[in-house]
């Protein structure tokens, strides 16, 4: 089987969907109102709001996403705005900006703006939480194998410093179920465990985790949680006052279609006694934690208000009709991989234990190779796994 082949094969096998071309965001029109269920006409009129390229299909979004264009322009008048006046004066009103995307932010995780810290990205919120809670020689910290480095590493280092004990939950392959983790995680908890950190969805192979379980279980016995976000926020409908989690990271770049170098940090009121602030400079927020939490001098507010814009436009087509919509393309990809000899699929095809981000080994092809000549010669966008640990292609297609 060549590249060739395979591309044709995946579109015969129901992946036909992501070759649709969508237009130039400068000649669409404006966003209609979103239909009770919505239709591929409606999806393309929501295509049309990114400036993307018509012949070019990502299918990398747990890497990085566009920005549509209300984002974008949104970034563009008010850095205009702000370099054309620069004086404290004028920006006075880019603060007033910044805190309605803190508001807009608490009400897309179902929280209070007082527990909202913007961050610059997953990986900052993960430290933030990692340096700030308080561990000595004798805890205990229970992560799962498949942790971004952010939630893993960063743990494995400040052990080294502060003598505490990381334990490693592991990650089976096929998913074995939401009653697997929770029983493992139960297991694995000792009388000196303070916090577990865990993905609600891997992005190695989009593992989808029990988080509301899992931090019940914690919260149960005064374990601190921390839920790395990177692969839900702006994808899955998280709703963070059912979840209850203590601590809650996400980014801006990725499913949420937003400016880069912006992400969120949900810190619990309940928790918020419990760590400490590990970065202080000018310039904070207004209220609630982040008034400790996000003084980080200098940001480019901007593109904070344009994370604003992003999350409003996700509102407006519906969070709910965006998870349904990104499950539904993974599912046809799934069973367009199904249809061809020698693929293994790492991904769970349970809907229940997997959302949009897929995996699998392509036969005998050069991953490597396949993944530049789909780009090169049929202008789909992906990311590949090396190494031995369920290596191959990573699909993750999202609602444009």
């Amino acid at each position: 089987m060549n590249r060739r082949e395979f591309a044709r094969l995946l579109a015969i096998g129901g992946a036909a969907p992501f070759v649709t071309p969508g237009l130039t965001w400068a000649r669409a029109a404006k966003l209609p109102p979103t239909p009770a269920s919505p239709d591929e006409k409606f999806w393309m009129s929501v295509r049309e709001q990114f400036v993307m390229p018509r012949e070019l299909t990502m299918l990398n979004a747990a890497n990085l996403c566009p920005s549509s264009g209300p984002v974008l322009e949104t970034m563009y008048r008010m850095t205009k705005d702000m370099d054309q006046d620069p004086s404290s004066d004028n920006r006075a009103k880019l603060g007033d900006g910044r805190e309605n995307t803190r508001k807009l932010l608490a009400e897309f995780l179902r929280v209070t703006p007082e527990e909202i810290v913007i961050t610059r990205n997953t990986s900052e919120s993960n430290n933030l939480v990692s340096t700030g809670v308080e561990l000595k020689a004798g805890d205990e910290v229970l992560l799962t194998a498949d942790n971004h480095p952010s939630n893993h590493t960063a743990w494995q280092e400040k052990a080294k410093r502060f003598g505490f004990t990381v334990k490693d939950v592991p990650v089976p392959n096929p998913h074995p179920g939401f009653d697997h983790y929770v029983d493992a995680f139960k297991t694995m908890i000792t009388p000196h465990t303070k916090v577990i950190a865990f993905t609600h969805q891997t992005s190695t192979v989009g593992d989808v985790f029990p988080a509301k379980e899992i931090c019940r279980l914690a919260r149960e016995r005064g374990i601190l949680t921390l839920v790395d976000g990177a692969q839900s926020f702006g994808l899955m409908d998280v709703d963070l006052s059912d979840m209850q989690p203590d601590f809650y990271s996400g980014s801006a770049h990725k499913w949420a279609c937003g400016p880069k170098e912006n992400g969120v940090l949900y810190i619990n009121k309940s928790a918020q006694t419990r760590i400490w602030a590990s970065i202080f400079s000018a310039y904070p927020g207004r209220i609630g934690i982040s008034r400790t939490f996000e003084g980080f001098g200098q940001r480019d507010e901007p593109a904070m208000i344009a994370f604003g814009e992003a999350l409003t436009f996700q509102t407006k087509i519906g969070r709910a009709h965006i998870e349904k919509r990104s499950r539904e393309l993974t599912q046809a990809l799934i069973a367009g991989l199904k249809k061809i000899d020698g693929v293994r699929i790492w991904t769970s095809p349970d809907p229940a234990r997997s959302v949009a981000v897929l995996s699998f080994l392509p036969g005998n092809l050069d991953i490597r190779k396949l993944s530049a000549a789909l780009y090169q010669k049929d202008r789909i966008g992906c990311a590949t796994r090396g190494g031995q640990d369920r290596p191959g292609l990573r699909f993750s297609p999202h609602f444009y």
